[in-house]
């Protein structure tokens, strides 16, 4: 039985976080698991009048590549991707893993040399969106596989994904429009701070957010969405941090991670699970060991971890700090191969400042 979740999820997606407009370029990125979505996507984009350019892939074709790519292939951009996007208007990417854990086993550094090789076109990806002239959202369609991963049967997980995105409401886009005007609230108010300090348990982060531009995010990038962030001064992170929830890369999990800053720079990185890969990502390039986003997840119908950063990152009463690339419309420089959020908990006993000002105390902004 058809879920109408689906096409309303569609109708969202098509025409309010990409919106959509007529004769425009629309990639749409996703596996063959996430067909019934990828088909209400697909007739919502047509009676939008873009032209869809589709992108379908398989399941395990990136445990094959990594397995049997030699050095060149590894390094290898084709052309065809690099004329995309300048060319593409609207880019959507589907996620629905049928194998959460299918890149267990693959090297990392394999794997960070594919994403060096793949970084001008993730870097002219964010240099468009800045501009304008390029609109992207990343969601996802519910798989057993994802399921597991949360400790959730398929259509409790199914209920979770659509009631975060807001799907129950009987009008969507009104929902994330009160959204979007309480986060300009709490912009407002983080605009004018010069400095912000995290205080929680194993904690005390202080980063400076001058001339920084904040962004508000209701559901036009990410699909659940759900934050506010923008990108910190290069060299003025300082203190320590630990992450509350594992980090999860390609797959593989990372979890009591601890990192110590100094003028910017992480100079000590231990992790109860995984500290090989911790290390691994730090070395990736000079900019992997700096903050590229800093943020404050604000969904508060997103209670739980589940173990996908698209959803965890967005849990009300968390922030989350990015290693690596920065949004450039966020002032903030820092470049990188490496954009991996991490999230930490201030839902009991964590408190923010600004300038010394108390402005969220146990998960809850105090304005």
């Amino acid at each position: 039985m058809h879920d109408v979740r689906i096409d309303r999820l569609a109708q969202v997606l098509v025409n309010y976080s990409l919106a959509a407009q007529p004769n425009q370029l629309f990639r749409i990125v996703a596996p063959t698991a996430a067909a019934p979505l990828v088909r209400a996507v697909y007739r919502e984009a047509m009676r939008a009048g873009t032209n869809p350019l589709m992108r379908l892939t398989l399941d395990g074709l990136d445990e094959i590549f990594f397995k049997h790519a030699n050095d060149d292939q590894l390094s290898y951009v084709p052309q065809l991707a690099r004329d995309e996007i300048e060319t593409v208007d609207l880019h959507l990417s589907i996620l629905a893993d049928e194998n959460t854990r299918a890149l267990s086993g693959v090297d990392s550094k394999l794997v960070a040399k594919r994403r060096a090789a793949m970084s001008p076109i993730s870097k002219r990806m964010m240099e468009r969106s800045a501009e304008g002239s390029f609109r992207w959202c990343l969601t996802l369609f519910p798989t057993a596989a994802q399921a597991q991963e949360a400790d959730m049967s398929l259509s409790d997980y199914a209920d979770f994904v659509f009631a975060a995105g807001k799907l129950d409401h009987a009008d969507p886009v009104a929902a994330w429009q009160a959204q979007r005007a309480e986060q300009e609230r709490i912009i407002d108010r983080l605009k004018v701070a010069n400095q912000i300090r995290i205080v929680g348990p194993g904690t005390d982060l202080t980063y400076a957010v001058a001339g920084r531009t904040w962004v508000n995010c209701a559901g036009d990038r990410n699909f659940p969405d759900g934050e506010v962030f923008t990108g910190p001064e290069e060299q003025k992170t300082n203190g320590f941090i630990t992450y509350s929830f594992p980090a999860i890369y390609m797959g593989r999990e990372v979890s009591g991670i601890r990192l110590e800053f100094v003028d910017g720079k992480v100079v000590k990185a231990t992790a109860d699970k995984g500290e090989d890969l911790l290390h691994s990502l730090l070395d990736m390039d000079e900019g992997a060991r700096r903050l590229g986003e800093v943020a404050f997840g604000t969904n508060y119908g997103i209670q739980r971890f589940s173990r996908n950063i698209l959803f965890d990152e967005k849990i009300g009463g968390t922030v989350h700090l990015a290693l690596g690339a920065a949004y450039p419309e966020t002032g903030c420089t820092n470049q990188s191969a490496l954009h991996w959020d991490m999230i930490c908990d201030l839902r009991s006993g964590g408190e923010v400042f600004a300038d010394g000002a108390l402005i969220h105390k146990d998960g809850k902004f105090v304005l």
